[in-house]
């Protein structure tokens, strides 16, 4: 759940799972967080999500709307099915529902682990790929780096690297 926690940090909301009847929001939005990155977030709630993820309160209908805080949203271009009746595009929703700057990096045949991005101990992946997590590696420094100190071209450096590569492993799209 990184990139839900994340999410929230960030400004997402989602409904009080002890109190769905008054749809209380909660708010666990920290000021001091100037930006993220989301790795494989979870997209919006409701008639998107599958039996198994609608068991789970905190996915029922989040609210990126408020999500206003710089952001990187990570995505692998076939990382459907488990959690959404949705293509691999319902983990975007956090870019294209949220307010203020995000960038969106969707990895080309990537699924949920984007080529090995597992967690702490962790070795499984279904899409192994070094040189996509490498990328990712690069990236979200990158993303951050410059997001944290704004004089530093680290970002659009490695913007224009992915770009001008003959074999690209994905694309980067900026909203605002």
């Amino acid at each position: 759940m990184g990139a839900l926690t994340a999410s929230m940090l960030l400004g997402a909301r989602v409904t009080d799972p002890t109190d769905p009847q008054n749809g209380t929001e909660v708010d666990m939005a920290e000021p001091r967080i100037k930006a993220g990155v989301l790795l494989s977030g979870p997209g919006k709630g409701g008639a998107d999500l599958s039996a198994v993820a609608a068991q789970f309160s905190y996915f029922l209908d989040p609210n990126f709307a408020a999500m206003t805080t710089p952001a990187l949203v990570v995505v692998g271009d076939k990382d459907s099915g488990g959690m959404t009746v949705r293509d691999a595009d319902w983990h975007a929703d956090p870019y294209f529902l949220s307010s203020g700057p995000k960038s969106l990096l969707t990895l080309f045949g990537a699924k949920h682990l984007l080529g090995g991005v597992s967690g702490y101990d962790a070795a499984e992946t279904t899409d192994e790929n070094p040189e996509r997590v490498a990328l990712v590696q690069r990236l979200t420094w990158a993303y951050l780096r410059t997001a944290l100190y704004p004089e530093d071209p680290a970002w659009p450096v490695a913007c224009t690297a992915l770009m001008e590569s003959p074999n690209p492993l994905g694309r980067i799209d900026e909203s605002r």
